[in-house]
């Protein structure tokens, strides 16, 4: 029988234990699976599959309807782990009734058992509205991607006393108005340890120190698969690019010189195919 996927309560338990939180992006089923079985508890279907997926040069481009194709894709990979999905630019800020709805779609067609979306207390009502409507909620602040070109691009946030007290009354909003958790991005690790001190819900850290109560990567980052992008906050434990890079050039040159497909490799007309193998 397959384990029930993990649950909010259990996120908030693993905080209470003081259980680090390990969490990772996927974007499709194959990988969904590799990450489920490694036993990853919370799975970010992230808005970032605009540049590592799709080729944009930021997340604002994503649509909904990436956004719902890629979490049915993750969701159906997975059998564990809790599936968040990111809520694209323009989403959910526009007002509630449209956040219901485009929250509704990522939960009902997508299959995700939250959404994330990014701000402070100038979403803190349309996270109460989706929590009190029964649509778990995380929060994100510090750098919030969807808004790069207001921040003049990925910018450590909260480095003065003004923005960094900005930053932790947003976070206390965002709990206030039933957030489950909140990513904290690109802040001082200093500020990031008060603000998880701070609150009874988990945060989760990327490029904000060890003291948050887990830490979420970049899936692309974490295996090494973007060799010309080495973001400071992230840590590559493994070097992929360079594996598949070798492995499709040894491709191409078996089929250059005819030693790909051999024998082994190959049909013939008399060849007994056993129940079950692919017929001829």
């Amino acid at each position: 029988m397959n384990e029930p996927r993990i649950t909010l309560q259990r996120i908030a338990a693993m905080k209470a234990r003081g259980e680090p939180i390990a969490m990772v992006t996927a974007y499709d089923a194959s990988m969904a699976r590799l990450v489920d079985e490694a036993g990853v508890p919370m799975i970010l279907v992230g808005d970032s599959l605009g540049q590592v997926m799709l080729g944009y040069d930021s997340t604002i481009p994503v649509t909904l309807d990436d956004m719902v194709r890629a979490t049915a894709a993750v969701v159906r990979g997975s059998r564990r782990a809790l599936i968040v999905a990111d809520m694209p630019f323009m989403t959910y800020r526009i007002d509630v009734p449209t956040a219901a709805r485009n929250a509704a779609r990522l939960l009902q067609e997508g299959g995700a058992q939250a959404v994330k979306v990014e701000g402070g207390r100038a979403v803190a009502p349309i996270v109460e509205k989706l929590s009190d409507s029964g649509v778990p909620v995380m929060g994100h602040l510090g750098f919030i991607p969807q808004s790069v070109h207001r921040l003049g691009g990925p910018r450590v946030q909260g480095r003065d006393e003004a923005t960094a007290e900005t930053l932790r009354q947003d976070a206390l909003a965002l709990e206030a108005a039933g957030a489950f958790s909140i990513v904290l991005e690109l802040m001082p690790g200093e500020l990031a340890a008060q603000i998880t001190a701070d609150l009874e819900i988990p945060t989760i850290g990327i490029g904000a120190g060890v003291d948050c109560d887990g830490q979420v990567q970049v899936l692309h980052d974490l295996l090494g698969l973007l060799p010309d992008f080495h973001p400071k906050h992230a840590r590559a434990y493994a070097d992929l690019a360079t594996t598949i890079r070798e492995a499709v050039q040894r491709y191409v040159r078996d089929v250059e010189d005819r030693s790909f497909p051999s024998d082994k490799e190959t049909f013939t007309s008399v060849q007994r195919v056993s129940t079950g193998d692919a017929d001829s």
